[in-house]
Formats: structure tokens, C-alpha cells, sequence
């Protein structure tokens, strides 16, 4: 069975409530989605709530967002290998990266040869996460470099976001056929493929994620399950259920086929 994980991004930016219900909620481990939140920058602060909440740190997201381009200064390379210093650190064997912007001309030069140059390393597996175009003014932007079929077949190892998927208004199983043999972690949540990065919980948009599952277990899949959610969009009363509600689906939707008994 895969490890099922909480990602501090579906509490954004409250990095300890994150921790606090993946602890009571029964997850394997969190991924701490680096941003503003302070508790989210330093390994100090990071093994405190580790001890705190007993929840162990099963991967680390680079502060790579729009919104978080400001966090630990302005050099996305140095933001990259600080990433990999962190997952070392407390223990994550993963690290999550986004492909270049537009505007990071120079670092996407080098990307794909830092990226292979840190997997190197062996401190921890950087994956690549699928992204989407935006639409702005009436036209379709596509703000990253290395976004497309042709990159991402070029990428050692890859983070599927089911959510960017249907964003894009791609096939979700088309996607996983085109990454199937490099995917080492899924960032898992729904979407109803018409409303931008909706990250909603499993089974409250239209993507296929059953037959993903399914396509996964069969393919022996044994990263890491990360509910990528947005609770925080959720009505108060139900933040804590639905979180609850995630884990569940995924135990269930990637638990091993059994043999059949005679």
C-alpha cells in the first residue's frame, strides 16, 4: 500500500494545522509546501512540529509558486538545491519542483541538467509536477518553460497533479500513460476540468480518478498518495470531515489487489 500523505498546501499557508490533522486524522506523513508561513522555512522549525505531532515529513515542496516567489530569496536554483538540503535534512525522500516560468529564461537553460544533477546526489528524488496554461484577456498563456509532451518525457522523475490535468483540459489517464514509467508521486484531487487549479476532494469533480487508481495499483505504484486539497475553500463545518473523507478514499481506491482464494 502506498503511504497516503496530507499536504500542508491544502491548509495554506497554516503549516502546523496541517500537521495537527494529518496526525489525527491517521495520514503516513505530510508534505510541507514551503511559503510565507515561517513554521514552513527552517528544518528547526520543521522538526519541531515533527516531534510535536508525531507525523513524519515524506517530502518537500519548493517555494515555486506565483505567491511564493519571495520566499528564501529571488534565485530559483539556489530555492531548488535548498529544497533538497531541507528533504535531506528531516528525512523526505522527495522533493517537488514546478518546470520554469516564462521569464526564468536562464534557469530553465539549466534546468533539466540541475534537476538530473541533484537526483545525482541521492539526498532525495526531485520530481517535475505537470502544470497548466491560464486564460487571461481572452487568450490562453502558457507560463511555463518545459511544460509540454516533449520536456516532461525528458524528466527522470515526475509528480502527476491530477488537478493541473484537468485544468489543462487534458486526458487524466492519457497524461498518466504519457509519465506512467517516471511518476515516483502523485498530488491527488479532483476536478471538474472548467473552473482553473480547482483541487476539490475525490469524487466532487468529473475526473476519472478510480480508473487512475486502478491503472496504478496494477502498475505497482509505491510512492506516495499526497491529498493536494483545497480545504481551505471548503465551508468551516466540514474542513476537518472532508480531510477525513480524502484519506479514505485513497486507502480504498489504491488498496493492493488481493488474490482470489480457492
Amino acid at each position: 500500500m502506498p503511504e497516503i500523505v496530507l499536504s500542508t498546501g491544502s491548509y495554506f499557508p497554516n503549516t502546523e494545522l496541517a500537521f495537527r490533522m494529518a496526525a489525527e486524522l491517521g495520514y503516513d506523513g505530510v508534505e510541507v509546501m514551503v511559503n510565507h508561513d515561517r513554521r514552513s522555512q527552517t528544518v528547526a522549525a520543521i522538526e519541531e512540529l515533527t516531534v510535536t505531532y508525531g507525523v513524519p515529513v515524506r517530502a518537500v515542496h519548493v517555494p515555486c509558486l506565483m505567491v511564493s516567489q519571495h520566499v528564501w530569496g529571488w534565485k530559483p536554483e539556489l530555492k531548488l538545491r535548498r529544497s533538497v538540503e531541507m528533504a535531506a535534512a528531516v528525512g523526505a525522500p522527495v522533493v517537488v519542483t514546478h518546470p520554469p516560468f516564462r521569464w526564468q529564461r536562464d534557469y530553465a537553460l539549466e534546468f533539466v541538467r540541475l534537476v538530473d544533477e541533484l537526483n545525482d546526489m541521492g539526498q532525495a528524488v526531485v520530481t517535475v509536477e505537470n502544470m497548466y496554461t491560464v486564460a487571461a484577456l481572452g487568450r490562453t498563456v502558457e507560463p511555463y518553460l518545459g511544460n509540454d509532451d516533449e520536456a516532461f518525457a525528458g524528466y527522470s522523475a515526475v509528480t502527476l497533479d491530477t488537478s493541473h490535468v484537468g485544468a489543462a483540459r487534458q486526458q487524466l489517464l492519457e497524461r498518466y500513460e504519457l509519465m506512467r514509467d517516471r511518476v515516483r508521486h502523485l498530488h491527488l484531487s479532483d476536478s471538474t476540468s472548467t473552473r482553473g487549479d480547482e483541487h476539490l476532494p475525490p469524487g466532487q469533480g468529473t475526473l476519472p480518478l478510480t480508473d487512475l487508481a486502478a491503472a496504478m495499483v496494477a502498475d505497482g505504484f509505491d510512492g506516495q498518495i499526497v491529498l493536494e486539497v483545497a480545504v481551505g475553500r471548503l465551508p468551516d463545518g466540514i474542513r476537518t470531515a472532508a480531510t477525513r473523507d480524502c484519506r479514505a478514499w485513497a486507502a480504498e481506491a489504491f488498496a493492493p489487489v488481493r488474490p482470489a482464494t480457492r
